[in-house]
């Protein structure tokens, strides 16, 4: 097995940390399987923007765990929920990392879903 490596964002791969604004729902069909107020917005190099959801404002009764996993060499180790009302389609839908590195702690204890598997409603912040 080779060792994992680290790498540190910087500028050849900026990523940044910001809390979002608003209040985000995650659903899957007619079901909110998540409501916040308090995501935040990880931006990596030319990545697409995720968001991560607290997990205290996920359904998490909704999600079953799975025993997939990925490595980020930026982020960490990734773990991996599946979303059953999705069927198949819904194997792995969801991640998190539970110890993330220290240059994006922000997002431990945080989810984080597939945007083709679920849909993100974002009412303005007001």
């Amino acid at each position: 097995m080779t060792e994992r490596r680290m790498l540190i964002p910087d500028a050849g791969h900026p990523t940044t940390i910001a809390p979002h604004p608003g209040r985000v729902e995650v659903r899957i069909g007619d079901r909110v399987i998540a409501d916040t107020k308090a995501a935040v917005a990880l931006r990596e190099a030319s990545y697409p923007v995720v968001l991560y959801i607290p997990r205290a404002d996920v359904d998490m009764a909704q999600l079953q765990a799975s025993s997939h996993s990925s490595y980020c060499p930026y982020k960490g180790e990734a773990g991996y929920f599946d979303l059953p009302a999705l069927g198949a389609a819904g194997a792995n839908a969801v991640w998190t990392y539970e110890a993330p590195y220290d240059a994006v702690a922000a997002i431990a204890g945080h989810l984080a879903f597939y945007p083709d598997r679920a849909t993100f409603v974002e009412h303005p912040a007001g």
